[in-house]
């Protein structure tokens, strides 16, 4: 009798709301990077004076149409915060569970910097704009939350690297690790390649959405 009475215990699905509220959230993490790229691509090849080989993408932030861009990082950033709540749940108690969200969160709030205090105009934009010869104070914030922001994010790429092999996704692990040293490398080819700047800072967001994806998959999968 005792048997009966606690057996339908163990079929009740745990917490089934708050799965489902974590793969919502977990959404955001998913599409923030591809959202930002596209968006980025569109307005470079529209406006006027932008060249992806002198520019980069935070420039369009600038002159009479860069609200759009101030708009899609704060957008982003609010995403990118989304789905690191969506991983908080996801990875609760496991590896990763503290810090992968911290860190993907700190990220999402480097947007929402980057929209507040907008980069320096130079380099020929917006159109006519003379090569910068000084940087100003927002340039100056814009630039160092640009640099914490995606260190927090090549750090997540190494702490989230523990979920994925603990889920036997070894491989996934490997490239989650590798993906860190190509995005510091685009950053530091910065100083003479623009476009190195943009494809790093591109394959970690493109990164950061497959393994979001990844672990989401895999969490519905345990």
């Amino acid at each position: 009798m005792t048997h009966m009475l606690s057996a339908p215990q163990h079929a009740v699905p745990v917490a089934p709301a708050s799965g489902l509220v974590a793969r919502r959230a977990l959404v955001g993490g998913v599409v923030a990077g591809p959202l930002f790229l596209l968006a980025g691509v569109a307005q470079g090849f529209a406006r006027n004076g932008f060249d992806f080989t002198r520019n980069a993408i935070s420039q369009l932030s600038l002159g009479e149409a860069g609200w759009i861009q101030t708009v899609t990082f704060l957008l982003t950033g609010t995403l990118l915060i989304a789905g690191a709540a969506g991983l908080r749940r996801v990875l609760r108690g496991g590896a990763g569970g503290t810090w992968g969200p911290v860190l993907v969160g700190a990220f999402g709030a480097s947007f929402w910097a980057a929209a507040l205090f907008p980069a320096d105009a130079g380099a020929g934009f917006p159109e006519g704009s003379p090569d910068a010869t000084a940087m100003s104070g927002h340039g100056a914030v814009h630039m160092v939350a640009g640099m914490a922001g995606y260190l927090a994010l090549c750090a997540a790429f190494v702490v989230l690297a523990r979920p994925l092999a603990a889920r036997g996704h070894r491989r996934w692990a490997r490239a989650s690790r590798l993906v860190p040293v190509v995005v510091l490398a685009g950053f530091m080819a910065s100083a003479t390649s623009v476009l190195a700047f943009t494809a790093g800072a591109g394959l970690g967001l493109l990164g950061l959405t497959a393994v979001t994806a990844r672990l989401a998959t895999a969490r519905a999968n345990c």
